[in-house]
């Protein structure tokens, strides 16, 4: 889109090289407009060669293969983070509120927040693909957060079982 803008005005042509040939075909040929031309016809290749390869990355689907991972990554994270404090409140009959219960709550929340902002994006909202991200690299955080608030959980669950 920047590299469009950079290219002077082609007369109504459909490419550089079209505009190029009919200036010069002029009956009185524009020297300006031609050697402005003439320095655009990289400007031009160099987009043809970046649609190119947006086309080919494209057809490989990334964003479908993003969204389905992202999709069971959200419905496994949503699903533990039910399941554990049930499987607390189960056991011991009570929740215990602490980070580590935080931190997956509010895990799930960014991972909504992220899954709300796709039909934002899918309409090209830059606005909405920057919370996207920002959401997902917060829920890294989070997620490091739930590792490290978990050991502790972890080492005191694995004490205080009775192995057969």
């Amino acid at each position: 889109s920047e590299l469009k803008k950079t290219l002077p005005s082609l007369e109504g042509a459909s490419s550089v090289s079209e505009a190029l040939f009919a200036a010069k075909s002029a009956e009185t040929p524009d020297a300006a407009l031609i050697s402005s031309l003439e320095s655009a016809v990289s400007t031009e290749s160099q987009i043809k060669e970046l649609q190119a390869e947006r086309k080919e990355l494209s057809a490989k689907g990334p964003r479908d293969q993003h969204f389905s991972q992202g999709a069971m990554l959200a419905f496994l994270g949503t699903c533990f983070a039910i399941e554990g404090p049930l499987n607390t409140y189960a056991r011991a009959g009570k929740l215990f509120p602490g980070p580590h219960l935080y931190a997956g709550a509010g895990l799930v929340c960014l991972w909504a927040l992220a899954f709300a902002c796709v039909p934002a994006m899918q309409k090209g909202n830059d606005t909405a693909r920057t919370v996207h991200i920002g959401a997902n690299i917060a829920g890294i955080g989070m997620f490091g957060w739930q590792v490290v608030s978990g050991v502790p959980i972890l080492l005191k669950v694995w004490e205080k079982t009775q192995w057969p």
